[in-house]
């Protein structure tokens, strides 16, 4: 099988609550009240498990915390969505993210490659 993705997918543990969604059509859809685990991050997006539906298409807003008290924000847009077992996994890509942000997630990716290969 032919690899797609254009970065390196790492695995990140971190949650989110997602209040509001947003589409190029509304100006919201409001209490969502979504509970979201980030399961892997990369520089292009974050893949994550929510215990409701979600609608494709749709953006957020996220903090995504990295390791200690490294975080940034962004906006984040659902492109895919599968079931596995008994939860729904998404695929969501930044939106707009800058180059110090991008260079944040490399700064994470390196330092994880180098605890693995310590361990």
């Amino acid at each position: 099988m032919h690899e797609r993705r254009k970065y390196e997918r790492l695995p990140i543990d971190c949650r989110l609550k997602v209040n509001n969604l947003y589409n190029g059509y509304q100006k919201g859809i409001d209490r969502v009240d979504a509970d979201i685990e980030v399961v892997d991050i990369s520089r292009g997006g974050i893949g994550f498990k929510c215990n409701q539906a979600l609608p494709l298409n749709c953006y957020f807003d996220a903090t995504i915390g990295l390791e200690g008290r490294e975080y940034f924000r962004a906006i984040v847009k659902i492109i895919r969505c599968s079931t596995h077992d008994d939860d729904i996994i998404y695929g969501a890509e930044f939106i707009g993210l800058a180059g110090f942000l991008e260079n944040k997630i490399t700064e994470y990716s390196k330092k994880f490659n180098n605890d693995e290969k310590d361990i």
